[in-house]
């Protein structure tokens, strides 16, 4: 056996070993929680670095898929897995000093913290249905409970509100498994997917997929179905907030939506149909409700709804070019979008406000976060070299490969209200003054600790280094794991279960 194929369990074993382990010792050793959450962070990176190129089907106890519970590693679930602990690793780096300054209980947060990188990681490996919806769970009861962590009033309403219309949508999800379960007999995805490819037209079947459908789109966030995202946001901690917005929407949400659209359900041109305009509809509605927002944290709340619809309108037009293009904008949101909500909290640790009016000249007191922000800014905007330009750059052309030169308006339409978005925010909070600055205070500003800079830097580097990434277009960095989801049920169902396909 290769030694490489004993890795895979241990990304949802370690964390959620360190989740219980954390809170009997970092009782009487206080720098315990910290220490042991970014050690097994870091091993998990340099995990995802040795699994590169390296694709396996993981059975536990020897028992064959469809029998036995499988973890499947493809290039696709390697790319969220990547993003997944590198974004962790990053916000919990910046949670040292956060926390401890803002926040009590460190013990608590950093096993939640840590819970919710397990479910996130069990649920892009795993092969079984009812074990995604597991993971899906231990992610998001965790997340739940790290929006309420201040505990004031208006965490708890909109923790309590995630709380409610998440479950609205695990109950769907939930419904469409058990109606899977009794029409296949089997929880393997490649099982359900082979007996289901000639029932593509049984009303059970369809109305399972309509379930799956609205539950994830409801946990990526999508409109009409995003209302508990602008408060879950800027209600939680800066670093809990860049890993919704950075990966949890993404790994509970898109990730397992596409999955199941492209490699269990298969892909149709009604379906494509529906997520092309989903994404349009995100993409706008998000980026207009941004624009008039003050509070800090809320504008950057409605641009992941918005982010998010480049996304699924890029895999939506089910097109090699546009489906690379829709994971490499996945996996430049991750990057710029946590860097955002890490300079926020970075701007909030100092300054005591989200309110852009209540900020000013931030770019002499804070210059590192002023910088790391602009660069994450003018990435999110997609004005060139950054990352997101190019991402951008593939989906419109995708678009007008696709023959649908409406949406690529749309799509260039929503960059530049973006950029109208953020130039509000570094005109206010950085490079200039707003209404209600106070001058008394702001003599009393100065940058942040080390620890809360270094994930910021070393964000805003990859904005620019991610941009190499665009090489090749659908043939390039992205080409495997658009493969993945090109090819379809069958290719997984022969993965998964080999011969029996």
């Amino acid at each position: 056996m290769n030694w490489r194929d004993t890795l895979v369990p241990f990304y949802t074993a370690l964390p959620l070993c360190g989740a219980f382990l954390i809170p009997m010792v970092s009782r009487k050793v206080r720098w315990f929680a910290d220490f042991f959450a970014i050690l097994i962070l870091t091993l998990l990176v340099a995990g995802c670095g040795a699994l590169f190129g390296h694709q396996q089907v993981y059975t536990f106890g020897n028992w064959p898929a469809p029998y036995g519970i499988v973890l499947v590693l493809d290039p696709l679930s390697w790319l969220l897995l990547f993003l997944v602990n590198l974004i962790g690793l990053m916000a919990a780096i910046f949670s040292v000093p956060y926390i401890e300054r803002l926040y009590t209980s460190k013990l608590r947060y950093c096993s939640l913290f840590l819970l919710m990188i397990a479910g996130m990681n069990g649920m892009v490996l795993t092969g079984d249905l009812f074990n995604l919806f597991v993971f899906m769970e231990i992610a998001t009861i965790a997340s739940y409970a790290l929006v309420g962590f201040g505990c004031e009033a208006r965490e708890l309403e909109a923790s309590f509100k995630y709380l409610v219309i998440g479950t609205i949508g695990s109950s769907f999800i939930l419904l469409a498994i058990a109606l899977l379960y009794g029409k296949t007999a089997t929880l393997n995805m490649a099982d359900i997917a082979r007996q289901i490819a000639p029932l593509q037209s049984d009303p059970l079947v369809l109305f399972s997929f309509v379930l799956c459908l609205v539950g994830f789109f409801i946990k990526a966030a999508v409109v009409p179905f995003h209302a508990w995202l602008p408060d879950a946001h800027p209600s939680a901690p800066s670093p809990v907030s860049a890993m919704l917005s950075g990966v949890v929407i993404k790994a509970v949400g898109v990730y397992a939506l596409v999955r199941l659209v492209f490699n269990v359900f298969g892909f149709s041109h009604l379906t494509g149909q529906i997520l092309v305009g989903a994404g349009i509809l995100s993409m706008m509605v998000g980026v207009i409700l941004a624009v008039n927002q003050w509070d800090f944290k809320r504008l950057l709340a409605y641009h992941s709804v918005s982010q998010i619809g480049y996304v699924i309108l890029g895999i939506g037009l089910g097109t090699p070019l546009g489906i690379a293009g829709g994971l490499f904008h996945l996996f430049n949101h991750s990057l710029f979008k946590s860097l955002l909500f890490l300079d926020s909290g970075s701007v909030e640790y100092e300054t005591g406000t989200r309110d852009l009016n209540r900020m000013g000249d931030l770019a002499q007191k804070m210059p590192v976060t002023s910088l790391s922000t602009l660069v994450a800014s003018l990435s999110i905007s997609g004005i060139p070299p950054f990352n997101g330009f190019w991402s951008k750059l593939l989906i419109i052309l995708a678009c007008v490969q696709a023959g649908r030169p409406g949406a690529a308006l749309w799509a260039v339409a929503g960059s530049i209200l973006t950029l109208s978005s953020f130039t509000k925010v570094l005109r206010y909070a950085f490079f200039g003054r707003g209404q209600k600055f106070d001058e008394a205070s702001w003599k009393e500003y100065r940058e942040v600790p080390v620890l809360m800079l270094v994930p910021t830097i070393f964000l805003a580097l990859l904005c620019l280094a991610a941009s190499i990434l665009a090489a090749g277009g659908e043939h390039g960095f992205f080409g495997d794991a658009t493969g993945v989801l090109l090819r379809g049920a069958g290719s997984y169902i022969t993965t998964v279960l080999g011969g029996q396909g």
